[in-house]
C-alpha cells in the first residue's frame, strides 16, 4: 500500500511538472533573418554547366606545379591546423552523443573523523573517533523529453561539419595560391628576359650615340638620356629579381619549408595551358563552395543552441539510482548489513528565475540570425567574387587581342627597320628605336597573359575550386532549398 502511494505521489508531482511547463514563456523570441535562396539571388536554375575538376590544375599541363600543389597539401601547417579544428568538433559531437546513454560513477571514501560530545551523536559515538567508510556505484540518467539532448547533438553536428567545411575551403584555398604564386614566378620569369633584352639594346643604343658623338653627329645630352634609360633597366632587373625571390620564397612558405627544392626550376608562361573555366553560375553552385556550405551549418548549429535554450523551460527529468556499502569502521564494511541501495526519479523544474532563462533565449536566437546573416553576406561575398574574375577574364581577352594587334605593328614596323638598315637606306638606330617598341609590347603581352592566366585560376576558385562534398556535408535543409528561417 505505501509502495502504492509513492508511485501515485511521483506521478502526480511529474503531471504538476508538466503542467507548470506549459506554462514556460517563450513569446516574442523568435529568429528575423532569412535565409536567401537561389531565386531571391537570380541565380538560374540547376544545369550540367562546366563544373571544375578536383584537381583542376592539372589542366595546365605542368607537372612540376602538380608536384608543388601535391606537397603543399601534404606539408602546409594551417592545413593541421584546420584538421585539428575538425578533430576538436568530432570529439563535441562525441559528447553530445554520450549525453544519450546512462553515467556511472563509483566511488571509495575513507574518512577519519572526531565525533562531538555536545552534537546529536550520543555516547559511546559521541566523544570519540571513528574511521567512516563508503563503497558505492552512482548511476544517473537524464531522460530527453523536451529535446535537451537532441538539440546539444544537432548544434555539435552543425560544428562537426562546419569545420569539415572548413577544412576544404582551406585546401582550395592553399592549392588556388600555389597556382597563383607559380604564375606570378613564371611571369616574373619572363619580364626578366625581356627586361634583359632591354638592357642589352640599350647598351647598344649608347655605344651607338657614343661613336655618333666622337664624330660629331650628337651632343652629350644624347648620352646622357640614354644612360639615365640604361639605368632604368637595370633598376627594372634588380627589382624583377626581388620578384624572383619574393614568389619563390612564397612557394616555399605554402609548402611548409624554408625553401624551394632545389631540383625546381624556374617555370615560364609559355609552358602554360590554356583553363577551361564555367562560365554560369546556377543553384547548384551554392552546394560546391565549401565556405558557403559551412556558413549554412554554422546556422543548424545556432539552431541546436535555440533548441537546448527552449529545453530549459521544461522538467529536467533524471533517474538516479546508487548501491554499495557503508559502515561506521573498516572492518564492518563489507558485511551484508552494510548493504544499502537507492533507486528514483529526480525532477527539476524552473519556476522563477528572474528572465534568466528568456535572456539565454534570446541570446541564443540571436546567435542564429547573425549566422544566417553570415551565410547571406558569404554568399554575396562569393558572389561579387565570381562576377570579378568573370569580368577580369573578359576584359583581360579583349586587351590580349587589341594587344597582338599592337605588337604585329610593332614587329612590321621593325621588320621595315631592319630591311631599312640593311638596304642602306636607314641607320642602326632606327633599327633600335623600332625594336624598342617591340619590346615594350612584349613586356605587355606578358602581363596580360599572366593576368590571363591568374583570372582564370581565380573564377575555377569563384566556382568552388572542384570541391566535391560528401552526402553527409548536405545541410538538413539545403541552402537553395527556400528562404525560410
Amino acid at each position: 500500500m505505501n509502495h502504492l502511494h509513492r508511485t501515485r505521489s511521483v506521478a502526480a508531482a511529474a503531471m504538476a511538472a508538466l503542467w507548470l511547463a506549459g506554462c514556460a514563456n517563450m513569446q516574442g523570441i523568435d529568429t528575423q533573418a532569412q535565409l536567401r535562396d537561389a531565386p531571391s539571388l537570380g541565380l538560374a536554375a540547376p544545369s550540367e554547366s562546366l563544373t571544375p575538376a578536383p584537381d583542376w590544375w592539372a589542366a595546365l599541363g605542368d607537372a612540376q606545379l602538380n608536384r608543388l600543389v601535391a606537397d603543399a597539401l601534404a606539408g602546409n601547417p594551417n592545413l593541421r591546423v584546420a584538421a585539428s579544428r575538425v578533430g576538436k568538433a568530432r570529439a563535441a559531437q562525441a559528447i553530445a552523443e554520450a549525453a544519450y546513454a546512462p553515467q556511472v560513477t563509483g566511488a571509495v571514501d575513507l574518512n577519519r573523523q572526531s565525533f562531538s560530545s555536545n552534537y546529536i551523536y550520543p555516547p559511546p559515538l559521541g566523544g570519540s573517533t571513528q574511521t567512516l567508510g563508503n563503497l558505492q556505484i552512482n548511476g544517473g540518467w537524464e531522460l530527453d523529453f523536451f529535446g535537451k539532448h537532441e538539440g546539444g547533438l544537432n548544434s555539435a553536428i552543425g560544428q562537426l561539419h562546419a569545420a569539415e567545411a572548413e577544412a576544404d575551403a582551406a585546401r582550395i584555398l592553399l592549392a588556388t595560391n600555389v597556382v597563383r604564386g607559380y604564375i606570378k614566378w613564371a611571369l616574373a620569369n619572363d619580364q626578366y628576359v625581356v627586361s634583359e633584352r632591354a638592357l642589352n639594346q640599350r647598351q647598344e643604343m649608347l655605344k651607338l650615340v657614343q661613336d655618333r658623338v666622337r664624330a660629331g653627329l650628337d651632343n652629350q645630352l644624347e648620352v646622357r638620356q640614354n644612360e639615365t634609360t640604361r639605368a632604368d633597366s637595370r633598376t627594372q632587373m634588380a627589382a624583377l629579381q626581388q620578384q624572383q625571390d619574393a614568389a619563390r620564397n612564397a612557394l616555399a612558405a605554402l609548402l611548409g619549408q624554408p625553401r624551394l627544392p632545389d631540383d625546381i626550376r624556374p617555370p615560364t608562361l609559355a609552358q602554360f595551358k590554356t583553363l577551361a573555366v564555367p562560365q554560369q553560375m546556377d543553384a547548384n553552385w551554392l552546394a560546391r563552395r565549401a565556405d558557403i556550405v559551412a556558413a549554412r551549418w554554422r546556422v543548424e548549429a545556432a539552431r541546436g543552441e535555440v533548441q537546448v535554450a527552449k529545453s530549459q523551460f521544461y522538467p529536467n527529468i533524471n533517474l538516479a539510482a546508487f548501491v554499495g556499502f557503508q559502515s561506521l569502521g573498516l572492518g564492518s564494511l563489507l558485511k551484508g548489513d552494510s548493504f544499502q541501495w537507492g533507486v528514483g526519479p529526480a525532477i527539476r523544474l524552473p519556476i522563477f528565475e528572474a528572465g534568466r532563462l528568456r535572456a539565454n533565449l534570446g541570446a541564443k536566437t540571436a546567435d542564429v540570425d547573425a549566422a544566417i546573416e553570415t551565410y547571406n553576406a558569404t554568399v554575396i561575398d562569393a558572389m561579387r567574387d565570381a562576377a570579378d574574375q568573370s569580368q577580369a577574364l573578359r576584359s583581360v581577352d579583349r586587351q590580349r587581342t587589341e594587344q597582338a594587334q599592337a605588337l604585329r605593328a610593332a614587329e612590321g614596323a621593325y621588320d621595315i627597320a631592319q630591311r631599312r638598315y640593311k638596304g642602306g637606306l636607314g641607320t642602326y638606330l632606327n633599327v633600335l628605336v623600332s625594336e624598342t617598341a617591340v619590346l615594350a609590347q612584349r613586356r605587355t603581352q606578358v602581363d596580360l597573359q599572366a593576368r590571363a592566366l591568374d583570372a582564370q585560376v581565380g573564377l575555377t576558385q569563384a566556382m568552388g575550386g572542384g570541391w566535391q562534398p560528401s552526402p553527409e556535408l548536405t545541410p538538413p535543409v539545403p541552402p537553395v532549398a527556400s528562404a525560410a528561417r
